[in-house]
């Protein structure tokens, strides 16, 4: 039995089918916005727990005391660990009273650094929920990339290449399209161009100055991981898996081919075989500021 906290069992351990303790934590993430920060902050943190289950209470914009009143009822039933990003002063008083009450952990994530900013800048915080998702500049920038994204996937409208930011190029199943959403998320317009054996690129990729003109990344992958990953497509679709699409001799000739192509153009390459996706997009990011860093 977990031991009891003032009474309460914010978690409880259970041994899983390999016999390893899993300690089972309830989690009470609370945004007056859309919640994006804190739930990547708290799956960051929690990364670096080897044996922990989360179950997550999501809620998101959070704004009036009987929001947080509703809250703090859930949190009464399931005991756990409380994060919150509210701003709005009052709430976040009858948050931290609440959770006080419920001899909850309650932990304000963005404190140490709006008090840092404020002391370094000198001036007080607005104290406005919500102020990162405007409608300003920024944000129909990334409605514009994201628009870009789409209508230049997989090959489509080559003729604008020029017009993109980043041009990834690849085999089947490198990850482009999801990298190029996540970069367009970030304000970046990114299409993507399949490698395809037997299949000339557009010449419009080719035609791209090296210096002024988009940035070509080239996405590779382990060979074996690719077979594995187009296997299972090819079983979602319900298609036929006798073809040289999963054909381990014909991949390994393909990602070599796609490489050697990277190569002849001297465009980098990244190996996504053990990135995420927003691994991949922050190693492109890179290369684009040391880019625009080296124009300077």
């Amino acid at each position: 039995m977990t031991p009891a906290l003032n009474g309460i069992f914010p978690f409880s351990l259970r041994i899983d089918n390999v016999g390893v303790d899993v300690i089972k934590l309830n989690l009470h993430l609370i945004s007056d916005a859309t919640g994006e920060t804190i739930h990547s902050v708290a799956r960051a943190c929690l990364s670096q727990f080897s044996n922990v289950e989360a179950v997550e209470h999501n809620w998101t914009l959070v704004r009036t005391n009987a929001q947080v009143e509703k809250i703090l009822a859930n949190i009464e039933e399931n005991p756990g660990v409380v994060m919150f990003t509210l701003v709005n002063e009052h709430l976040r008083r009858v948050l931290q009273q609440g959770c006080v009450s419920l001899q909850t952990p309650c932990i304000p994530i963005l404190d140490p650094i709006l008090a840092t900013l404020a002391n370094h800048l000198g001036i007080e915080t607005l104290g406005k929920p919500g102020m990162q998702h405007e409608l300003d500049a920024e944000y129909f920038q990334r409605i514009d990339a994201m628009t870009f994204a789409l209508n230049h996937d997989d090959g489509q409208a080559t003729i604008n290449l020029h017009n993109a930011d980043v041009v990834l190029v690849g085999v089947s199943r490198t990850s482009k399209t999801p990298t190029c959403i996540y970069l367009a998320n970030r304000g970046v317009k990114a299409a993507n161009i399949p490698v395809v054996p037997r299949i000339d690129l557009p010449q419009e990729l080719f035609d791209l100055d090296p210096d002024t003109g988009p940035l070509i990344v080239g996405l590779t992958k382990d060979a074996s991981s690719l077979v594995q990953i187009r296997r299972n497509r090819l079983r979602l679709l319900r298609e036929d898996d006798e073809t040289d699409y999963i054909d381990p001799e014909v991949v390994r000739e393909e990602v070599a081919m796609a490489r050697r192509l990277c190569s002849e153009n001297n465009w980098p390459v990244i190996d996504v075989s053990r990135r995420s996706i927003e691994e991949s997009a922050a190693a492109i990011m890179q290369h684009l500021e040391r880019r625009v860093a080296g124009h300077d």
